[in-house]
């Protein structure tokens, strides 16, 4: 199976936190936080649709800026969330600047922002052709722990506790539907974007008698077919790919069951472990992780790989004694 989603640490397990996930099937990516992001191309932040960012402490959010300067002249809508009061951190960010010729490019920049809380989220819409002002007044819709779904994906999120507020994130996709190309060989069809097409009507759950117009291999001469006959010969589906995100928080009871819950089962859980073991106080006065702690909560939850990052600059000179504690951890407890 090809995996839909790429993902990669933009810096690192010591740099600033950042997780770009590349979409194998199409032109976009989202990101996990905005720490440090220059190293990634224009190319790469303009194909960035969604933002989910963690808390607004400065590792975590400074790309910001660079990702707004690079999108700004582009014809583009960014949708971005945060935890409560982000609203007007980022608005705060962005008055910091004077914005008095943006009215004058001709593809304007809108931002879409949701200010997620515990059983609500906040949204607003900015557009840099009125300087980035609050174009609608705000609107409240309910928060049940997803926090953004389409026909193959939905994005969940769960309150950490960084002594403020913090989210962790993780990206489903709802079914993988492979294409047997072996059968579309023996039909006389070729690939192509018209099996995009074939997929979403499988998301959307269309009736059989559904019609998806396919092409012939080589002659590219048109034909209808019905959805389940395509369905039956040409898609496989297979359980879709998992991938969490989980940084600066305190491990209590609540933040364990909050974790457990949403990385539950993740094909891949890349999780802070800022400290080790020995230096747990230091990590609970800075409401961090262990490693230990992050290896065991992975192992507990039924994750199959683990990925460790974000780790304190003490442990710049051996950072491999914070990914053996947190993989010993998790191969010690795993169910």
């Amino acid at each position: 199976m090809t995996p839909l989603f790429h993902p990669h640490l933009v810096n690192g397990p010591l740099g600033d936190p950042a997780l770009y996930i590349d979409f194998k099937f199409d032109k976009r990516a989202l990101l996990f936080d905005l720490g440090e992001i220059r190293s990634l191309s224009p190319r790469k932040l303009l194909k960035v649709s969604h933002v989910f960012i963690s808390h607004t402490h400065m590792d975590h959010f400074i790309g910001f800026d660079h990702l707004l300067r690079v999108c700004l002249g582009r014809d583009k809508v960014i949708h971005l969330f945060g935890p409560p009061n982000f609203l007007d951190h980022l608005k705060n960010k962005i008055a910091a600047y004077t914005w008095n010729l943006v009215e004058t490019y001709s593809s304007p920049l809108e931002l879409i922002v949701g200010e997620v809380h515990p059983d609500h989220i906040i949204s607003a819409r900015l557009s840099s052709s009125s300087g980035f002002k609050i174009e609608t007044d705000r609107e409240t819709r309910p928060f049940n722990g997803c926090l953004y779904e389409e026909m193959s994906l939905m994005v969940r999120a769960a309150f950490l506790d960084h002594k403020i507020p913090c989210l962790g994130f993780a990206l489903e996709e709802k079914s993988h539907l492979n294409i047997i190309k072996t059968e579309l060989d023996k039909m006389g069809l070729s690939k192509g974007p018209w099996l995009r097409v074939l997929k979403e009507a499988v998301w959307k759950g269309e009736e059989d008698d559904f019609t998806i117009q396919g092409y012939e291999k080589g002659s590219g001469q048109a034909h209808r077919f019905p959805l389940g006959v395509l369905r039956e010969r040409l898609i496989k589906i297979a359980p879709g790919q998992k991938i969490a995100y989980i940084v600066d928080t305190v491990l209590n009871d609540a933040t364990q069951k909050a974790i457990e819950q949403l990385v539950n089962e993740a094909d891949t859980l890349f999780i802070e472990t800022a400290f080790l073991e020995e230096d747990g106080k230091r990590a609970q006065e800075k409401y961090h992780l262990t490693a230990r702690q992050a290896g065991t909560l992975a192992a507990k939850a039924g994750v199959k790989r683990l990925i460790p990052f974000h780790f304190s600059p003490k442990y710049s000179t051996n950072p491999e004694r914070v990914v053996a504690e947190a993989l010993a951890a998790f191969q010690e407890n795993r169910r």
